[in-house]
This record gives structure tokens, sequence and C-alpha cells, in this order.
């Protein structure tokens, strides 16, 4: 039944060499495993899906006596590998396979062996190697695969000598006394979980606990040939020398149809002795007593995980070392350990609330991921949120929601942090560095922490040899501690199968450390070749790795220009390369280079270059000849240039990082007379745009390269510049590189550096590569190009001047049509980026003549959107280019004030949120509060009072939260030129406030009408609108529900206040309530009845309502005033003789202090006058059309738990809550027990047909009628379920 539930889970770090991995790719050819790591054990590699026969292999090699009684048959008996193939031998390839897998973990050096030559042997194909199956169903599949390929061989009985144990069970009749008894065998014992809590306990209820046929129960004795009582037991007759444990820790739930696992906490010894357990005690304690030695660990769900194994190394053939935190000092482990029992709060363990505010406190980090949430309070409390707490407070991801005054959700959900303690960036988790350095024991942090490393040593020693524990997870190979076992006895990581050895089997110590103990010659030789050759792959990729290109750059190639060295000529490459052996030493490097360069003369000096925009430069010399080109940092692409070490044609170099040239875009002017001189030059020169010609006056550009040491004053020299010359640095965000034609800008702006700048180097100067330096004469200034004001020089030149086209609007944009062309009038007016939009403004009301409209008449420049609609004002106090105005485009003039500078220019509306072009328009300071502007807005529309309230428009262009600052600035609430707020009546809600939208049920008579009366029909019963069962709250029929609007409420405001405030409501302004006891408030989920609200006193908060919640509400005949545990039914009772039901009736049951089926059968019972023993009850299933029959049903227990399990209906399979529907049936005058109606027939058709449809990929239309349409979304599919087997060839 649990073939493939196991998928594996990708392991971080899966390869621990990914990097090296890809080098070796590159290399070529086959590359070598790595070689063992420190533990000095081998791992086994996973074949995509092999995890479980990984683990199941190494605590089998780990059992010395498996694997010297599998080494002991020789070829003689099982055949020679190489003859499998010739027709008629016989070849046992299962064991010899397994006996050259065996002998390369012990032998070879390799971090992780392969087995596919193993799987191969087992008739798998390559996709089996994928399939994920059970290790216990290997086990026993294996065990019966080598028992059969050992028929014939003096081997064929050891798998039976060291595993087959013997239960007897016994049934005694209490009548007579005979003892009636049946031996069975068993190479494991499978072992239950569910309900006891460790293995002892599970023993005991096998083999001690005995269980009784007694009542309705009895057993058939054959001596007294009647049925009579009895007492059945079962006793280990035959123990063997390995007792395997298979933990049953998955089950299938027959009531939900699905599978899961066991994940609660299971104890188990390390020693046990089984004495207690066994029919014959008579014998020595040591025959009897047995040690753990193998722990095969399950980590993840009934349908998805991971297998790994935690093994004894008996034969200490493995170098255990203590893990990192262990290696310590003892004090700053102390101090740790007791700052974190100071902070860590207490927790009371039956309280959610406070578990999970404990859990996320103790995090460095103040978050926990969301999915690692169960598990950190399985670990904390010892049992799972789904045993402890879902039944009375939900799902955990509910819990959270409903508390979010306490948690809060971050990273779209992924993590939990508490809300009055966020994370900050200074609780993150130390580094890998920083744990590094904390974590070595070689530098103490602390006085006197050195003097403790010896004692802290000493203590870390296993307590006894052979106690060496190890974590092997496929190719990985760990050292753990003994006490880590008992970190696996609970969660989704636990124990799975256990493998314990009696205690008086006993290690020859020449077998201690000798991996080659007792294994076949022929074996080890074949693992010596393999290591050899491995090791010669290895040297090979090793020097194939550690080879290096170097880019050797000669001297001669080369000369100094502008601060760099460039090469002689631009088509001449100055560099070789060279591959080299990064081990070897520098001096080696020179000597190669030396017979390379055959004509060098003189002294060879190596210096590490880099090729930098200004050119190549030099930084440190490679002079002491003995160090590796590893240890000196020299890397694959390398630059290395080749010089004497003092000069380049005659030119002193200057080295370092401090001397880097920094190229610099040299500006000057171009007044149009040297045209052909800068382009005879090869400069670039800067044309002006537009209507400017080539040779025209402009800025040409030259880029040159200076030494980053190099003062200001320097470089002016170097230009050939004279002192009084002006050197000038572009202003940020400013570079005119960076615009395009036409977009404008007007003239650039330069800061000229003032003259003790001159003594300041490049690098102080933060000048770097492709800054521009403006170099001006003072005769430039003649020229109308230049402009200085203070230390700014303005540059205008013909690319600068540009034009902004102004449209006049004379209404504003809302003339008709009919005259649009006539009133609308453009002109073109000539500007720079440095003019004033007021001159702009003045200068197109001139050429438009519109001095001679009324006087006072005020005009704005604005902008127009791709759809028309004009946008605010821009301010006229601002310049072209500060207002953020492109030269070239178009401006609107318009009627109306222009704001200032300090001014914020806003639309507003009153009541709702406007339509287009119906907003009003302010102009208020930026500096004025919430409050003030709104009494603007107010005086604006002539209104008056305090009643009234501004909110903003969210991303909807609806009307959203209001603004709950009124004394805060706009500025300060970052309300941006151009937006829109809306006064709304109503005073300002305070904080805490909830947004409740209220629905209604529109009346099946009229369906203009909205109707509360949900409750009576003509013909006099009672109707309800049942979760389900109701037409109008289905998923499929929007239109039964009608919005009577929403309420603002206070989350401490009672359920009375909320009843009371939705009556106010206007569309239940008609409806006559007496008092609120006499309507009923729902709470919808998805369109569907959820849950009633009780608890008239209760606040808001308190029955975790949250904004956005959907309400129902309902008008009742009577006073109601459920209690917390009051349930609301619907009770339908079927028609005698008939298939269907006369209509529902509410019914309250109480289920405070018994919610088992007995009483709910008691209370309808009461309600129609019947006796409990005729009614037969069931709930309605409304999403598949079903009835789900409650009846009283009862477990047989054993003597010593006298005690029942509480039978609940508000628990699983019922989960009754309101709103559910009960069918009764009356046997009495009603002999058909069937609920099935004939429109619950007319469903189920339906469900298949749709069921049908989603097979064949077709898309399902439309509804059928209950419940909510759930999204089709692509879900995880599942490989189909295989058998495992092991096919094996016929030896007898």
């Amino acid at each position: 039944m649990f073939g493939n539930l196991f998928e594996e889970e990708e392991e971080e770090g899966c390869s621990s060499s990914s990097s090296s991995s890809r080098v070796r790719a590159a290399a070529g050819g086959d590359e070598p495993p790595p070689p063992r790591g420190r533990s000095k054990l081998c791992g086994i590699k996973n074949q995509g899906g092999t995890c479980y026969l990984n683990s199941l292999l190494q605590s089998l090699l780990f059992t010395p006596e498996f694997r010297e009684e599998l080494f002991s048959l020789g070829e003689a008996e099982l055949g020679c590998l190489e003859d499998k193939d010739k027709p008629g031998a016989k070849v046992r390839v299962i064991p010899l396979e397994l006996q050259k897998l065996f002998a390369g973990l012990l032998l070879v050096d390799q971090q992780s062996a392969s087995t596919a030559d193993l799987t191969n042997s087992f008739g798998w194909n390559s996709s089996e190697g994928t399939n994920q199956h059970d290790v216990q169903e290997l086990n026993r599949i294996l065990f019966s695969a080598l028992e059969h390929s050992l028929v014939g061989t003096t081997g064929s009985t050891f798998i039976h000598q060291l595993y087959h144990g013997t239960i007897v069970n016994s049934i005694v009749c209490k009548e007579c006394g005979n003892i009636s008894q049946r031996q069975e065998d068993f190479l494991d014992l499978t072992v239950c979980v569910s309900g006891v809590f460790g293995l002892e306990e599970a023993l005991w209820n096998m083999f001690v606990e005995e269980e009784f046929f007694e009542g309705n129960n009895l057993y058939r004795c054959a001596k007294c040939d009647r049925l009579v009582t009895a007492a059945k037991s079962a006793k280990l007759k035959k123990l063997p020398p390995f007792m395997t444990m298979s933990l049953l820790r998955f089950s299938f739930d027959f009531a939900k149809c699905e599978r899961y696992k066991e994940t609660g906490r299971y104890s188990f010894p390390l020693t046990i002795n089984l004495r207690p357990f066994c029919e014959e005690t008579d014998a020595e304690d040591s025959d009897y007593s047995y040690e753990l030695f193998s722990v095969i660990i399950h980590k993840g769900g009934c349908y998805g995980g991971h297998y790994h194994v935690y093994i004894r190394d008996i034969d200490q053939l493995g170098q255990w070392e203590p893990t990192e935190e262990e290696c310590k000092p003892k004090t700053q482990k102390k101090v740790k350990e007791e700052v974190k029992q100071m902070c860590a709060p207490k927790i009371q363990e039956d309280d959610p609330l406070s578990v999970l505010t404990a859990i996320i406190a103790q995090e460095p980090s103040k978050s926990v991921l969301s999915d690692q949430l169960g598990q950190k309070i399985l670990d904390k409390i010892g049992s799972s949120w789904s045993k402890k707490f879902r039944k009375h407070y939900g799902p955990i991801g509910k819990f959270l929601q409903s508390h979010n005054d306490v948690f809060i959700l971050l990273s779209n959900g992924t993590r939990v942090a508490l809300k009055a303690n966020p994370p900050s960036p200074v609780a993150e988790t130390p580094s890998p560095a920083e744990e590094t350095t904390n974590s070595d024991p070689s530098t103490p942090s602390e006085p006197g922490a050195a003097e403790q490393q010896p004692e802290l040593e000493q203590k870390l020693e296993p307590e006894k040899m052979g106690s060496h524990w190890f974590d092997l997870n496929d190719s990985t190979v760990t050292s753990i501690r003994e006490s880590d076992i008992e970190k696996q006895f609970q969660g989704k990581e636990s124990a799975y199968m256990l493998f314990y050895r009696k205690t008086q089997l006993q290690r020859p110590s020449e077998a201690l450390n000798n991996p080659q103990y007792k294994i076949p010659p022929n074996l080890i030789q074949i693992a010596q070749e393999e290591n050899v050759k491995m090791q010669k792959m290895r040297e090979e990729l090793e020097a194939t790795n550690n080879t290096v290109e170097l880019r050797l750059h000669l001297a001669p190639s080369y000369r100094l220009e502008y601060g760099a060295l460039q090469t002689m000529s631009k088509e001449q490459n100055g560099s070789t390369t060279l591959s080299f052996d990064r081990r070897k030493t520098v001096g080696d490097l020179r000597l190669a280079i030396y017979q390379e360069q055959e004509l060098w003369e003189g002294d060879m000096a190596l210096t590490v270059a880099r090729s930098l925009p200004a050119g190549l430069h030099l930084y440190n010399t490679l002079t002491d000849d003995s160090v590796s080109l590893y240890s000196a940092g020299i890397r694959t692409n390398s630059d290395l240039f080749v010089w004497n070490g003092r000069e380049v044609c005659g030119a002193t170099l200057l080295t370092g990082a401090e001397w880097e040239p920094v190229l610099l875009n040299v500006v000057r002017p171009n007044f149009g007379d040297d045209g052909d001189q800068a382009e005879g030059d090869g400069l670039e020169c800067e044309e002006g745009r537009g209507s400017s010609e080539n040779g025209g006056p402009g800025l040409k550009r030259e880029a040159r390269g200076f030494a980053g040491a190099s003062t200001l004053g320097e470089v002016r020299t170097a230009l050939g510049e004279p002192k009084e010359s002006l050197l000038c640095q572009e202003h940020k965000g400013g570079k005119r590189g960076d615009q395009g034609a036409g977009e404008g800008g007007g003239a650039s702006g330069w800061r000229v550096f003032p003259p003790d700048d001159m003594q300041r180097t490049l690098k102080e100067l933060s000048l770097k590569d492709g800054d521009a330096l403006l170099v001006l004469e003072p005769q430039s200034f003649d020229s109308s190009m230049f402009a200085l004001n203070g230390d700014v020089v303005t540059v205008t030149t013909p690319s600068d001047c540009r034009w902004l086209q102004v449209e006049f609007r004379p209404h504003g944009g809302e003339g008709g049509e009919g005259d649009k062309e006539e009133e609308m009038r453009k002109i073109k007016v000539p500007a720079t980026g440095n003019m004033l939009l007021s001159e702009v403004k003045q200068r197109a009301i001139e050429e438009l003549q519109l001095e001679e409209q009324p006087p006072g008449a005020q005009y704005c420049l604005r902008h127009v959107d791709c759809t028309g609609k004009l946008l605010p004002p821009v301010c006229e106090e601002l310049s072209v280019r500060d207002a953020g105005v492109r030269l070239m485009t178009t401006l609107t003039l318009c009627p109306g004030n222009a704001p200032k500078a300090s001014q914020l220019f806003l639309h507003f509306s009153v009541g709702t949120a406007p339509s287009a072009g119906m907003e009003m328009d302010i102009m208020v300071e930026k500096t004025c509060t919430v409050k003030e502007c709104l009494k603007a807005m107010l005086d604006a529309v002539g209104l008056d009072g305090t009643c009234w309230h501004l909110r903003k428009l969210d991303w909807c262009e609806e009307v959203g939260e209001p603004i709950m600052d009124e004394d805060a600035s706009l500025s300060e609430l970052k309300i941006n030129n151009g937006e829109t707020l809306v006064v709304t009546e109503g005073q300002l809600p305070p904080k805490g406030f909830l947004k409740l939208s209220v629905w209604l049920c529109l009346d099946p008579r009229n369906h203009s009408a909205v109707s509360m009366d949900c409750n009576h029909t003509d013909n006099g019963h009672t109707e309800v609108l049942t979760a389900g069962d109701s037409p109008p709250l289905c998923a499929g029929n929007m239109e039964g529900l009608r919005s009577a609007g929403r309420v603002e409420i206070s989350d401490e405001a009672t359920l009375e206040d909320l009843k009371t405030q939705v009556l106010t409501l206007p569309a239940l302004q008609e409806v006559c309530v007496p008092t609120t006891a006499f309507m009923r408030v729902w709470q919808l989920e998805g369109r569907r009845l959820a849950r009633i609200l009780r608890g008239h006193q209760l606040t808001l908060k308190k029955l975790k309502l949250s904004s956005g919640t959907d309400l129902y509400v309902q008008q009742l005949l009577k006073e109601e005033d459920l209690g917390p545990k009051d349930v609301m039914l619907n009770v339908k009772m079927g028609v005698p003789g008939e298939r269907g039901f006369y209509p529902p009736e509410e019914l309250v049951w109480d289920a405070t202090r018994d919610s088992s089926p007995r009483s709910l059968r008691t209370c309808l019972a009461a309600h129609y006058g019947l006796s409990p023993d005729s009614l037969l009850m069931a709930k309605h299933q409304p999403d598949k059309h079903t009835w789900e029959e409650i009846s009283n049903w009862s477990q047989q227990v054993s003597k010593k738990k006298k005690k029942r399990k509480a039978e609940s209906l508000l628990g699983a399979p019922f989960h009754l809550k309101d709103g559910d529907t009960i069918g009764i049936k009356n046997l009495l005058i009603d002999n058909n027990r069937d609920f099935l109606t004939l429109e619950d027939e007319q469903g189920q058709q339906r469900l298949r047909e749709q069921a049908e449809q989603c097979r064949k990929g077709g898309q399902v239309a439309g509804s059928d009628g209950v419940g909510p349409q759930k999204k089709t979304g692509p879900t995880k599919s599942r490989k189909p379920e295989v058998a495992l087997s092991i096919n094996v060839g016929v030896f007898r």
C-alpha cells in the first residue's frame, strides 16, 4: 500500500565540489571521484531515488558478522562475474556484486561509491533508480533474494542464522484451560507507533498484554467444542543475534481516505533487555540483552521524503571528531547558554499564543520560516500543532491571520515575526567568517580559555571504544554524538528502522581499525589497483586544474603616454599568452620566460599589471623567487609586465595603486576657426545639434590620461595651459552626453575649481574615468557662449537653443467640438534651459495678444497627458530645466493661477470618488496641516461643520483609507502635486477600526426586494438558509446575495454594537427588529455561511474579525443567545416511503458537556417526541451530494487501558459546525435507511461528468450549484506506484 511513498527531497550541498566539477568538466575526459573526507568512511551515490537502498546497504556493511559471512563465499561457490554472460554459466551475480560494493566501500579511496552494478544485478532498468520505495519492504525482499541466490552454497543459511527469530502465539481457554499454540517466524519485528510512547511499551502490548475474547466476541474451543471466553497472548520463543525493529510510522485514515505519518514522540533505548517478552526466561541476562548499532531515519511526510542512517562504528573503521560547536571553549558555551536561558520567556504549553511567541522571540533573526514553524513547535513542546491545537484553534495559518495584532507575515508570507518586535538587520545571524573566527579553539576569546583546552579535549573523548556514531547521508558522512539519536524520537525527521545486536557478540582485536579483515585477496587486489588508477587520474587532473593562462606584456612593445603604458601602434598586440603551473615558483616562471625570449638581455622584473581605460598600469613586482604563483596571488588571465624594473623607453614608471591613471575628457572651446585642426588632431568635436553646421561654434573633447596622484596644477601644466586658465568640473546630473536630441535641458553648468584645489590630487577631488574637465582661457568669456556667475560657468552652445510650443485654451480645455479649432491657437516661443517659465508665459501672452483680455485675468502653464487631461500647473518661479520641462515640447496656457514653489496644486471632491473632469482644484501651502487643508476645501465649496475628514484615493481610483493624522503637514504625509483627496462626511474613525461588508438575501418571491425574513414559508414550516443547501449563497448563483453596504466599527466594539450599527444601513431601514437579539450575524467565507457570531458582549477583536470580512445578517422570530459550544443545525425528517425530506428546521444543540452521537440523538428525540433508539441520523455532504451516517461507535480496548477516548461529533470525522444539515429517519414507520434523494443522484451525476471533462482536458463549465468553484491550477503529479522486486536466477 505504501509503494512510491518516499520522494527524494533535494539536499542542500548535494555536491561537495560543484565548482571543481565545472573545472574538471571543462578539462574534458573522465574525472576521478574525490577522495574520502575527514571521517575516512565512504558514502554511496544516490541514483535519483535510491536513498532507501543506500541506508540499508550501509547498515548491512557495518554489521561485521553479515559482511564476513558474505566475504567467506569464494568464486568456487559463487562463480566469476566475467562469466556471467557465458551461456550455461551459473554465476550468482547479486552476492558477487554485493561483495564488490562492500570491498569498494571499505578499501577504495573515494568519497562515494556507485550502486549501478548492484541494481543492474537486481534486474532494475534505468528508470527504477528514480522510483521511491519503502526501506522496510526492501529489507525483506533483499534478504529473500540473497537466500535464493545462495541456494546450494555454504552461505545458504547465514541470513537465517543472523536474523531469524520465532514468535509463539497462544490462546488459553478460560473454561477448560486448553492451550492452542502456533509458531510464527520473523526476520524483523513490526512494532506499533500510534498510541504508544516508546519501543518498550509497544513490545509490552505485543508480548505481555493479553487480548480477551468475551461478550459478543467469543472463541470456539476445540476441546470444549463451544464458544467460550479465552485469552490470547504472544511470546518471543527464539531470539536472533540481530534484532531488526520496523516502526509503523505510516498509516491510512479510512475516514478521510488519506495517508498520514505518525510524527509524535516515540523513544527507544540504546540497550534493551528482552527477557520480559520471552517464553523461556531461564538463561543469563546476556542472552536477552541487545544494544543499538544502527537507526534508519526518514525525513519528510507520507508522500515525500528522504532516508539517511545513523550507524555505530563497531570495528572503529572511521575517524570520529567532534563538531565545531563542541570545540568552542567551555566558558563561551556556558555564557551563551546562560544568556539563552535568561532571554527565554516562560511558556504555557496549553496556550498556542504563548508557544508561538516564545519560539519566534528566541530566534536570532526574530522571525521564523512559515514552513519550519510546525517542526519548531514539535521540538518545543513535544507535540505537533495538529494534535495539540488544531481541534480548538484551526490550522496554524488561520491562527496567525486571526492574531494579526500579535504576528506579522513578511517576505510574501514566507516568514512570521512578532509585530511588537519586528526583525531588524542588526539581529542577523553571524556570517560564516564570523562563525569560523568565533569557533576557532586556537584563538581563545577570553582569558583562561587556553588553559581550558586540554580539559575540553579530554571531555570530548568518547566514554568507550567502539561507540563512535556517524551519519551516513548518501554521499555525505559526518560525525555525530550518541545523544543526537534522541533528536530522532519525533517530528518529520524521525527513526523508521532500528537495528540491535546482542551484547555478547564481541569483535576480535585484529578486526579493529582493519578494513581488510577477512576480505578475499582478489577483492583487495582489485581495490588497490583502483586506488592506483584514481591516484594517477587525480595527479593529472590536479596538474590540469593548476595550469593558468598568463598574459605577458613585453616592455619593448610599449611606451609611456598620458600616465599609462600604451602599445607602440594600435595594430600591434603587445601581449603573449603563456600556460604555466601555478604551483611552481616565481623563479621557475622567470626561467621559463628567459628560455622563451632568447634575445632578452639584462635584468628581468615581473610586475603585476592591469588594463585600465587610460592604458596599462603596473602594481606590485614579484621579487621573491621562492614563492609559488598561487601564494603570490597569480590567477588565470593575470597580466604580467616584463621589463628591467627601472624604465620603459627611457621614461620612469610610477607603480602602485596610488598612481593609477584616470582617463578624463578634456573639453575646450571651439569657435569654428580651428575645425580643420581639431579634425586633423583626431579630436572629437561636440558640434551644435539642430541648426549648427560642421565647423560651427561648440565644444571639442579630447580623452587624456593622468596619474591619480597628480595634482590639478600638474594636470594644467601637462595640458600646456597658462596659470590664468580656469579648470571647471561639470555639475552632477547635468552631463550633456546623457541627453539625446530633442530632450532639451538648456545650457550646461560647470563649477570652477578654486585655487586651493590646484594642490589637491585627482583622487582627492574624486575625479574618475570618464569625468569631463573644461579648460577656459580668460579671453573665452568674451564669447556669448560662456557666462561666469560666481564660481559657476554657464555654457550656452547653439545646441542648447530650443523652443517651447504654447497652446492656448481659453476655457481650460472644456470647449465644444465646434469651436475647438477656432479658439485653440499655437505658437512657438524661443526658450533656453535657464529661462524662467514666467518669461515663457509672458512671451506667449504677448504673441497671442492676450493683453486685451479683461484686466486682472490670470493664466498658467500646464502639461497635457496622452489622454488629453490637463496636469497640474507648473511653477513659474523655476527655470525650464529645474521645473523638469523638456524643450521642444508643448505647454498649454489656461486661465488660472500658477502655484508658487512652496505650494501644492491638489484636486478634491466631496462625498464620492470624482469622475473625469468633475473634481475641483485648490492651491495650499506644503507646510499646512491636513486640518487646515480640509478647512480650505470646505470653504471653497461653501460647507461648514466639523463632521468631515479627508481620504486618499487608492490604486483603483476609489475612496481609500482616511488620513488619520490631522495635525501632520502635507509634506510630511508625502502628498504630492496633482493628487486627489476626497472630503468625506463623518467623524474621523479612530485607529483599530474595521471595514465590514454586509450582505442580504434577495426575496425569492420578489427579486427586486431584499428580505431578511428567511425563517418562514407559506406552509408554516421554518425555512432557513443553510450552508451549501441554499441557492442564493452558492458560488454559481452570485445574484442571490445583495450588498447592504459597509460599516466601519472599532475592533473593541461588541457584537451588540455591530448589530446596532448594521441596522442603521439604508437597506435595512424598513426592517423591524425589536432588539439586536432578534438578529443573527453569519461570517461568510467564499460566499458561503461559515460560522455564527455569538456572545453579545464579546469584542470583535476576540471574535477574530479582520477588516474586509463579509457578514450575512438574518432576522429571527425569537431572541437568540448562543453559547460557545451551541451548534445551530438544520434538521430534516425523512418522508416515510419516499426519497425526500420535510422542510428543514433549525435546532440548537448544546454540546458543552457531551458532544457524542448519543447526546445529539437524545436532543433530536426530545425535539420530535420520539424514542432515541428509533432514530437514524446522517450528515449531508453538499460538496459530494452524499450522506454520512452517524452511529454510536465503540472500540475494543485491553484490560490495562480502561479509559476510552471521548467520542465527539465536533472532531473527526464529522466536524459538525453551524449550518450543517442533519437528516433523520424514523425507523418505526420508515424502513428505507437510504438518505439519498433524487437531487443528490443528479448532483453526483454532474460531478462525474465534470470529473470526466477534467480528465479529458476539457474545461468545467459553470458550477453544480453547490459549493464554491475552486480554481483549477497545476497540481504536482505523483509517479504511478510500482511494486519493488529483485530478479534472481535459478540455482537449485
